[in-house]
């Protein structure tokens, strides 16, 4: 099993930077690939990056893409989502989730974290 928490969320300003973190924690030795997701109220989740278990290789949601950037630090069982020039749209919960396969849907994540808040004032 494993256990992830995130943290570093907050409230910014638009065109102001955050950089989420997700600790895992438990059977951290299995080779897991993570995903980060977040979900606005009222909305559906959505799919924001995706890193694989030895961080060479990473996707991004276009909506995203040259302003966020995921990688991971497996010594410290942490995986990392540099956010930057944030707008109002990207205010949501975000979630990390981890998966022992490659890049696939949300559905297919075997763990998931409880969330923090990003919130992007105007």
């Amino acid at each position: 099993q494993v256990q992830l928490v995130e943290s570093g969320g907050g409230l910014v300003q638009a065109g102001g930077s955050l950089r989420l973190s997700c600790a895992a924690s438990g059977r951290t030795s299995d080779s897991y690939a993570m995903g980060w997701f977040r979900q606005a109220s009222g909305k559906d989740r959505e799919f924001v990056a995706f890193i694989n278990w030895s961080g060479g290789n990473t996707y991004y949601a276009n909506s995203v893409k040259g302003r966020f950037t995921t990688s991971r630090d497996n010594a410290k069982n942490t995986v990392f989502l540099q956010m930057n020039s944030l707008n109002p749209a990207a205010t949501a919960v975000y979630l990390c989730a981890a998966t022992p396969r490659g890049l696939v849907p949300s559905t297919l994540y075997d763990y998931w974290g409880q969330g923090t808040q990003v919130t992007v004032s105007s």
